[in-house]
């Protein structure tokens, strides 16, 4: 709350009157592990997460128009803005369409990516962390279990990680990874 940069991004979010919206992904985990490490210049976010859930209009065109309304008033915020109960189809997941934004959430790639802010009517500051937050604040990336199960996403989990290059920003980064290689418990740099 004391970030007056995030607050704003959370309000901005919160006026679009989204049904279970969230700021999620790398807003989130981007502050915490910025806090953790010292930092006191943000990172810079190639863009602003925004979930909502709203089954009864799946169309991408509004979630342009959300975005162009966002941009209107933020226009130096990179802003995302993307309705989960299409995004299943999008991801080319073989699952059943999410039920919730957190739900999807659950199903990011990354533990430390699965997570989202939002204000209640009281404007406080509410968290969600369906994969927790132990691996978050022990620096630790790991796959999700919706990405552990399918050598698929598996495959795009593995893209991500090179391309994002966390431990270039944040040296206490470690990813986690199995006797074999595979991305799962004991613990390598990236």
């Amino acid at each position: 709350m004391e970030d007056e940069w995030m607050m704003e991004v959370l309000h901005a979010a919160k006026a679009l009157n989204l049904p279970d919206s969230w700021v999620c992904a790398g807003f989130v985990r981007s502050k915490v592990w910025d806090y953790l490490h010292g930092y006191t210049e943000r990172f810079s976010l190639p863009d602003v997460d925004v979930i909502y859930y709203d089954p009864s209009a799946p169309d991408e065109v509004l979630e342009k128009v959300l975005e162009e309304r966002l941009r209107e008033k933020h226009p130096d915020i990179p802003w995302s803005v993307k309705n989960q109960a299409r995004m299943h189809l999008v991801n080319n997941d073989d699952i059943q369409p999410y039920t919730s934004s957190v739900d999807a959430m659950s199903k990011f790639p990354e533990t430390v990516t699965a997570l989202g802010l939002t204000l209640d009517e009281h404007g406080r500051v509410v968290l969600s962390a369906p994969c927790g937050i132990e691996d978050l604040l022990g620096f630790v990336i790991r796959p999700t279990a919706h990405f552990e199960q399918s050598t698929a996403l598996m495959q795009i989990y593995e893209k991500r990680l090179a391309k994002k290059n966390w431990k270039s920003r944040w040296s206490k980064v470690e990813i986690s990874v199995n006797d074999n290689g595979s991305h799962l418990n004991r613990r390598r740099d990236i």
